[in-house]
């Protein structure tokens, strides 16, 4: 027998809500979903009319139904935006180089501005040559930090005032776990911030961040939007994986584990007496930095230098020597090569 819509009581539900276990037909569906993702939007004040967003563009659903979401919100509502599709080509062959033609899929769709910058053009190097370097092991290291980079980039290029991410509640919530785990307090502090990056750097924002992915997997499935769904080939010993399977380990028990975390995370008392990071600029790229070089100066540095270990772990010692381009001593690099720094 069919259910009835529990909000308009007119039509036959289509699905049960993974986050509030309303049975829900489609039209009142992406109602809710669409509404709740402006409610997110409206209490941050995450946008001012005639502002220029760049929308970080993967292929992927979040970046797609996000990229839907905020231009049905932007003429439903009259945000007054002017959107831009950004994204990054990692330079993976098989996985982004085919995530870029749905991008440039959704280009068309949407009627949207689209800029893509890679990292060999940016770093002279692509994730295929670094991982050859590096290997499965600490990858997920070299392409976060040159991602955030390149976002950021590509958004100077655009002159863009905010980039919007797709990041979603089941990511936040990774993020808080994986921060409590790995004892990172500084992080814990701005992890499940909707806006980082007003020291300095371009904002952020993550619309999506209290909506769930089952939502949005389903919003994606029956709004039929052109999306990409394999997994990065370079991904699958990442310490986040780890927090996902135990996330959805919670959420089979509690579905509402998923914001309670993010909820913890907001609430945490930080100790007052934590030192946080002063931001300051690279000294050889001009990025924003806490050190006097920037992680990705001195993870390109190691590449460039044959010893890819070079960035990974505490390196502060070497800073002096690698803005003067100066060789290592045998011991520096022996210990390097031991992966002792």
């Amino acid at each position: 027998m069919p259910v009835p819509c529990s909000h308009c009581q007119k039509s036959s539900a289509v699905l049960r809500r993974p986050k509030t276990g309303h049975s829900l037909c489609r039209p009142c569906f992406f109602w809710a979903f669409e509404e709740e993702v402006h409610q997110t939007i409206a209490s941050a004040r995450l946008f001012r009319p005639g502002e220029t967003v760049g929308i970080g563009a993967s292929g992927g659903k979040d970046s797609t139904v996000l990229a839907h979401v905020l231009k049905v919100l932007n003429e439903r509502h009259g945000y007054g935006l002017n959107l831009i599709l950004l994204s990054v080509d990692e330079g993976i062959t098989g996985y982004r180089d085919d995530s870029l033609e749905t991008v440039k899929r959704n280009q068309q769709q949407y009627d949207l501005p689209l800029k893509i910058v890679s990292y060999e053009e940016l770093y002279g190097w692509t994730m295929d040559a670094i991982v050859k370097q590096v290997g499965l092991k600490n990858n997920c290291t070299f392409c976060g930090v040159f991602r955030r980079q390149a976002l950021d980039r590509g958004a100077m290029m655009l002159g863009v005032d905010k980039i919007c991410t797709g990041h979603n509640a089941d990511d936040v919530a990774e993020t808080v776990l994986m921060n409590f785990l790995r004892g990172d307090i500084a992080r814990l502090r701005r992890c499940t911030a909707i806006t980082t990056g007003s020291e300095g750097a371009i904002p952020r924002c993550k619309p999506l961040k209290y909506a769930y992915e089952k939502e949005i997997v389903l919003y994606a499935y029956f709004k039929k939007l052109d999306y990409f769904s394999t997994e990065c080939v370079y991904s699958p010993n990442a310490y986040r994986g780890h927090a996902r399977a135990f996330l959805k380990d919670l959420e089979s028990v509690r579905p509402s584990a998923i914001v309670d975390v993010i909820h913890s995370g907001e609430n945490l008392s930080v100790k007052e007496d934590v030192r946080m990071p002063v931001q300051g600029t690279c000294a050889r790229c001009g990025y924003i930095s806490s050190q006097r070089l920037c992680k990705a100066c001195v993870l390109l540095e190691g590449l460039n230098r044959g010893l890819p270990k070079l960035g990974i772990g505490k390196h502060h010692r070497l800073h002096e020597k690698l803005l003067a381009r100066q060789p290592l001593t045998e011991q520096e690099e022996r210990k390097l090569r031991a992966e002792e720094f």
